[in-house]
This record gives C-alpha cells, sequence and structure tokens, in this order.
C-alpha cells in the first residue's frame, strides 16, 4: 500500500471513530489523576516517548520504572489516567515527589503504550534525557514542571 493511500486509510479510521477524542478519553480517568496534562502537552509526550523508544532512552512498567526511580534515575514519569485498580500503580507518584521528578497523567494507556512502539497497553513510562530529542525533552519537563501538584 503507498503511503498517501495508507494516510487516507487513517484519516477514514480516524473519522469513522477509530480513535477516541481527548474529551472521551477525561471520562474514563481514575480519581488520582493529578496533575492531568492538557491535550497539547499530552501530544507533546507521546512524540517525546516516541523519538525516546527511538533511541531506547525509556523504560517502561510499574516494576522497571520503580527500580530505576530507586536506583536516582532521573526523567520525566508519564502515567496513564486509565488504569484499575489504581493500587498498581499509585505509590509512584509519592516516589517521584521525593525524589522532585516531575510527573504527569495522560489520559489514555493505549496511546501511551502505541507512542513506546508497543502493541500492548502501558500504564507508565520514564522518558529518559538524550541530545537526539533534547528540545523536546526539555519543553515537556518544561510544561510538566509547571502543572500545579496535587494536594
Amino acid at each position: 500500500m503507498t503511503k498517501v493511500k495508507k494516510e487516507k486509510v487513517d484519516e477514514e479510521e480516524a473519522a469513522a471513530g477509530g480513535e477516541k477524542s481527548y474529551q472521551e478519553l477525561i471520562c474514563n480517568i481514575n480519581a488520582i489523576a493529578q496533575p492531568l496534562a492538557s491535550k497539547k502537552l499530552s501530544k507533546k509526550l507521546y512524540k517525546c516517548v516516541k523519538k525516546a523508544s527511538k533511541v531506547k532512552h525509556i523504560r517502561r512498567g510499574v516494576k522497571e520504572v520503580q527500580k530505576f526511580i530507586n536506583k536516582g534515575e532521573k526523567g520525566i514519569v508519564v502515567l496513564a489516567g486509565d488504569t484499575l485498580p489504581i493500587d498498581v500503580y499509585c505509590h509512584l507518584p509519592v516516589m517521584c515527589e521525593d525524589r522532585s521528578l516531575p510527573y504527569a497523567y495522560i489520559p489514555s494507556k493505549v496511546d501511551l503504550g502505541a507512542s513506546a512502539g508497543s502493541k500492548r497497553p502501558t500504564c507508565v513510562i520514564l522518558i529518559k534525557p538524550h541530545q537526539d530529542y533534547q528540545e523536546a525533552y526539555d519543553e515537556c519537563m518544561e510544561e510538566v514542571s509547571a502543572l500545579p501538584k496535587p494536594l
């Protein structure tokens, strides 16, 4: 299939309801999903995750992210807001705050997994800094750090 045809098919799928809108995804988030990234910031985070996964500079999954936070690794923690039960990852924001790591929730674990190049949904990803995507990383870091922390 040519690239032009594939793009048209993708656009038709999106128009037919293949992808949910940001507003529809927000309806499914859990109670602890604060601070929630805006639609614009979510897109930036997805792009940053995609760039980081190309150079293998991400940590994916609760166990792996938790292990590397404990080891003192730096980066941006991106959590999926629609993960249930919340007991799976409710300890991660506290760990991030203790180590002053910026973190944000995005509405969809399916989209988070897809942006990391996986077919499986992913509930948490740690984006590590790297010179290949430093501009995008710095921009995301700045915006995520500016988000208001929950009380």
